[in-house]
């Protein structure tokens, strides 16, 4: 309300200053806009004591958490001050970390992706309908798929539920497959809810892409990587495993170890989440980013276009006290405001299968980091920039901030997991039927088709276009469970076939009403 009142003010002194008791009218001056930011407020000195901290920082952290690998680069009024690799790029073998590893990016890969559009289309481009490049997307509404946008969908308000469309991608669905699924989603009201949708973000790059005429990892190769000379970055997940630099996933074992276990392909989301790149590249890419889309006096987005995407245009964390902050999302940004107004962007990127990274950005301060981790998410790259900025501030951190991100990614792994302890059978416990009770074929809209077969004297079930096989484990009646698999995985879920046996019900599969499927 301050604020409000001050703007108000400060626009009427300048309108009547001059003119205010004088003999005759006089025109009145336009009012001076209020400044994009507040005066900064950090100095080299206070951003070089925080680059003194990162060796430190980062080398505790890793100690405390066992993460392999780890990349920072920072970024102060135009110069890289800080850029290094720590760790190894897989554990057990030669080769460590340096500023050109590359990483993957997950969902940093985000705001790459709305500078490119940014570059693509310009301020115009943001509002146009997706519908019409991308013919097999449709949503369950068709008023609502004909007038989402772009931005719409960049900034998770097109009523798509939470992550819609990951749960195919884990079984092996294609983008097309997808992309023309989500019209089975149900639908919260358009514009007025925020629900974070890779898959919704997808569709409106590959539109804009539609409309050049060329793939979204070619577009974002022509307008962005190849001009700003960021070349190890690519939005093509087989550019990443041909670099002989590059960081691979570890995930943590239940002993406290880490493994390189999975190799996580996010070609499907692309532009949401399948950009891989190195610190060099990324602290070039902040460089732009905090110089309004120039690079070494070359114009590469335009400034309008640039400065729209970090703009608030959801509601993402409404404030829970009269007091709290409201958390925003922008065009591809997580967008708050400081103690001091600030405005702070920032986004966080987490591949369960072996990744985690943060960028961060102050532009009023032209200071921004980077921290690429070759780890599942237990809080270090969001930690590494926190402690930064606390530091530049305050001089220290203004917590121990690591268990605090930590237990946020372990309350979100925990979210999914099934409230039957699948371990435990009931001391009551019904017994199955016959396998043959079971066995068939039975179709979903959403998910296609399942199948339930016999195989060394119980049952399997086969999943996704190339069918994933799980083994079912009797829990009580007709309920079985099974492990799940992939990047979403939940633990044991639960199985359940309808007395009849005309339909099987998938837990996990169900959070929106689509995991039944019908027998044919």
């Amino acid at each position: 309300m301050a604020t409000v009142r001050w703007l108000v003010t400060a626009g009427l002194v300048s309108v009547l200053g001059t003119g205010f008791g004088t003999a005759g009218p006089s025109p009145s001056p336009t009012p001076e806009p209020p400044p994009a930011q507040p005066p900064a407020l950090l100095d080299r000195a206070d951003v070089d004591r925080a680059v003194d901290r990162i060796d430190p920082d980062v080398a505790e952290l890793m100690r405390k958490t066992g993460v392999p690998g780890v990349s920072v680069a920072v970024v102060y009024k135009g110069e890289v001050v800080h850029i290094k690799g720590y760790g190894v790029r897989e554990v057990g073998k030669e080769g460590a970390v340096d500023a050109d590893t590359v990483f993957q990016l997950a969902s940093v890969s985000k705001p790459i992706a709305s500078t490119v559009v940014s570059g693509a289309v310009g301020v115009e481009g943001w509002q146009k309908p997706v519908s019409p490049e991308v013919p097999g997307f449709r949503l369950k509404d068709l008023w609502v798929t004909s007038h989402v946008t772009v931005a719409d969908l960049f900034s998770h308000r097109s009523g798509l539920p939470d992550h819609a469309g990951d749960l195919l991608e884990d079984l092996g669905y294609d983008q097309e497959y997808i992309l023309s699924h989500l019209r089975y989603e149900p639908l919260a009201p358009f514009r007025a809810s925020y629900a974070y949708t890779n898959f919704g973000l997808t569709a409106a790059a590959e539109a804009v892409a539609a409309e050049k005429g060329v793939s979204w990892a070619k577009l974002a190769e022509d307008t962005l990587y190849k001009p700003a000379g960021m070349n190890d970055t690519s939005s093509r997940f087989q550019d990443f495993l041909a670099n002989p630099d590059r960081a691979h996933g570890h995930v943590k074992q239940p002993d406290g170890t880490w493994k390189a276990e999975f190799v996580r392909d996010p070609d499907a989301q692309s532009p949401a989440g399948g950009v891989s790149s190195s610190a060099t590249d990324m602290a070039t890419w902040l460089r732009l980013q905090l110089a309004n889309g120039s690079l070494d006096g070359r114009r590469i987005v335009a400034e309008d276009a640039l400065d729209l995407t970090h703009h608030p245009e959801a509601v993402a964390v409404p404030a829970q006290a009269p007091a709290a902050r409201t958390g925003f999302y922008g065009l591809g940004w997580n967008v708050s405001y400081d103690d001091e107004g600030r405005l702070r962007l920032s986004h966080t990127g987490a591949f369960a299968l072996g990744a985690h990274t943060n960028v961060t950005m102050l532009p009023g301060e032209q200071l921004g980091i980077v921290v690429l981790t070759n780890g599942a998410p237990v809080g270090v790259a969001d930690t590494v920039a926190l402690d930064f900025f606390d530091t530049a501030q305050d001089g220290k951190p203004s917590r121990d901030w690591l268990p605090l991100v930590n237990a946020l990614y372990e309350q979100e792994a925990e979210a999914g997991r099934s409230d039957t302890d699948f371990a435990k059978k009931p001391a009551d416990a019904t017994p199955a039927k016959a396998n043959g009770a079971y066995a068939g074929t039975f179709e979903s809209d959403y998910y296609g088709r399942l199948t339930v077969a016999e195989a060394d004297g119980g049952l399997v079930m086969r999943l996704g276009p190339e069918p994933q096989t799980y083994r079912l484990t009797h829990y009580d009646g007709d309920t079985f469970s099974f492990e799940t698999r992939g990047e979403n995985a939940v633990g044991p879920t639960a199985v359940t076939f309808s007395a009849d046996g005309r339909t099987v019900r998938i837990e996990y599969l169900d959070e929106t009403g689509l995991g039944t499927f019908t027998r044919d």
